[in-house]
């Protein structure tokens, strides 16, 4: 089972959410058209198969609304359902569960959307050893609910942002000078703790990282950066023979119909900036009963 996101991180984004679109006078057409005092009850059920992520979401969108609302979960994060699934019951203020429709369906679908592709790219390279890490590329505002749809899809998470580790790149060896460099500054200006990370974009720098690392002073991770399968190949045969303890990311060009072939080559990590940029939002329903 995937742990939930504690309330108290969901929140801020669904009081956002739901005063976004309740604007500046409220739902107008629920208090037009529905009696005060009517309740409703209706179900959250699956258009389409996939794997369920943000229940919490929708949980706390109606209870924001109606906090004395009943709502039984069918399904928790991380579970998968095919088309026709309820995932959730709820009893309501009519009212107050119609205004709270959208936000809930929003946030719902598309995270379920984020976990059902990330759990497609995790089967995709099944038996392989490599392991599918997302990234920043995430929405804005959006990001702890999109990492966490990874995790309910069997995927990592990268970095959660800036401050989580040192993720050296080809900007950032530019103007340092090299690998050799930018590594060594980071090291020197970090703890223990903070693991240290360098993208290379070529074999010549992976030697550089290399030969770094056999001198007891290189990088943690070091991230191959749009190399083809036989680099790809490569990088690991010297990284393997050499016997250096070292995490190979495997990054750019990834898709799902490229992922199998990269992970064959021995790569310990894929990251894939589709996960949360690319996913289509998964058809999600809400439906009176």
């Amino acid at each position: 089972m995937i742990p939930s996101l504690p309330d108290v991180l969901i929140l801020p984004i669904v009081r956002a959410a739901l005063a976004e679109d309740l604007g500046r006078a409220g739902d107008v057409t629920a208090a037009a058209c529905i009696p005060e005092a009517a309740r409703m009850r209706a179900v959250f059920a699956a258009r389409k198969p996939g794997v369920l992520a943000g229940i919490d979401c929708a949980r706390l969108a109606v209870l924001e609304m109606d906090p004395k609302a009943s709502i039984d979960l069918r399904m928790r994060d991380g579970d998968a359902f095919e088309a026709g699934a309820v995932l959730a019951e709820v009893e309501a203020e009519a009212r107050a569960f119609l205004s709270a429709e959208r936000t809930a369906l929003n946030l719902l679908g598309r995270l379920c959307g984020i976990a059902t592709l990330t759990r497609d790219y995790v089967q995709a390279v099944a038996g392989t050893g490599a392991r599918i890490a997302d990234t920043r590329k995430t929405t804005p505002g959006l990001r702890a609910l999109e990492k966490h749809a990874v995790r309910c899809g069997g995927g990592i998470n990268h970095r959660f942002g800036l401050d989580g580790a040192i993720l050296i790149k080809d900007n950032h060896i530019a103007v340092c000078g090299g690998v050799e460099a930018a590594v060594r500054a980071a090291r020197a200006h970090v703890g223990h703790l903070m693991k240290v990370e360098v993208e290379v974009d070529g074999l010549e720098q992976l030697n550089v990282a290399l030969g770094m690392v056999a001198a007891g002073e290189g990088p943690d991770v070091v991230m191959l950066d749009n190399f083809d399968l036989a680099r790809l190949a490569e990088a690991v045969r010297r990284t393997r023979d050499g016997g250096h303890r070292l995490v190979l990311e495997a990054s750019g060009g990834v898709n799902l119909s490229t992922v199998r072939a990269i992970a064959e080559t021995g790569v310990d990590v894929i990251s894939v900036g589709a996960l949360t940029h690319s996913a289509s939002v998964l058809d999600i329903g809400l439906d009176a009963v």
